[in-house]
């Protein structure tokens, strides 16, 4: 790993990045068009205003050397880490900051201003974590169980995260419209989230709830132990890939 600039570090950006995967198994080195998708997160990432340092936190050389091969930096973590949040705090643990950034590997049509809106969320003081959510474009993606919804109440904070449709309707749910486009309740969580180094800490040494566990769903462990999840819409295409067909997808947007 390169050496750390002894300057100091007020908030840093984890992306953590196994190389297993079920469905897309090495995802993180994947080809889109010349570089691998951890490059493309890893690029984009560090484009956000306010970003002090970019970590990959991964369990595997082959996914370290790849990123320091396009000068990026990497922290090669426990493979018994539990989640993404778990590598986040591990590169806590060795990287004092007030604020973390933890931005999913398989995101790369992740777009800098959300990750900038999330970041002012919990620097502004009216969060001590937050995400963020885009538009639903079609019913298809309401339906879908691999695009997480949410809900939001009118101060920006979070009520629930859930695979399924949210809120249940007993009318007629909305039609979408001509372009694609449909004004749905809920919207689209993003798999981005932003906490204060007390707020991650604490995260860390809480149990996983049993909605978490039924929906697979680890932000779910925020909701039910009480923690505020601030929540700012932008509007962008996201894409986690998890799947050879995801990611065909995004090499088609980003020709």
């Amino acid at each position: 790993m390169p050496e750390l600039s002894r300057a100091p570090v007020h908030v840093v950006a984890v992306i953590p990045a196994r190389f297993a995967s079920t469905r897309l198994p090495g995802k993180p080195l994947a080809d889109i068009h010349g570089k691998p998708m951890i490059q493309w997160v890893y690029e984009r990432t560090k484009k956000a205003r306010g970003i002090d340092l970019v970590v990959v936190a991964t369990d595997d050389e082959r996914v370290a050397r790849a990123v320091e091969g396009f000068g990026g930096r990497a922290m090669i973590t426990s493979p018994d880490l539990a989640s993404g949040t778990d590598r986040v705090a591990a590169v806590a643990d060795a990287i004092p900051a007030k604020i973390y950034v933890n931005v999913q590997g398989d995101e790369p049509l992740m777009a800098p201003e959300a990750v900038e809106a999330a970041v002012e969320l919990v620097r502004s003081g009216r969060f001590p974590m937050s995400t963020v959510m885009t538009p639903l474009r079609t019913r298809a993606e309401l339906e879908d169980p691999s695009v997480v919804k949410v809900l939001a109440d009118r101060t920006g904070r979070s009520i629930y995260f859930s695979r399924l449709p949210i809120p249940y309707s007993r009318g007629p749910q909305p039609v979408a419209e001509p372009d694609g486009t449909a004004d749905f309740i809920c919207r689209r969580h993003v798999g981005l989230y932003v906490y204060t180094r007390e707020t991650l800490f604490q995260f860390r040494s809480l149990p996983p709830s049993a909605i978490e566990q039924g929906e697979v769903l680890e932000q779910l462990r925020a909701v039910h132990h009480g923690i505020p999840i601030g929540i700012t819409e932008v509007d962008f295409t996201s894409i986690g890939v998890d799947t050879p067909d995801d990611l065909e997808k995004v090499r088609k947007i980003l020709v």
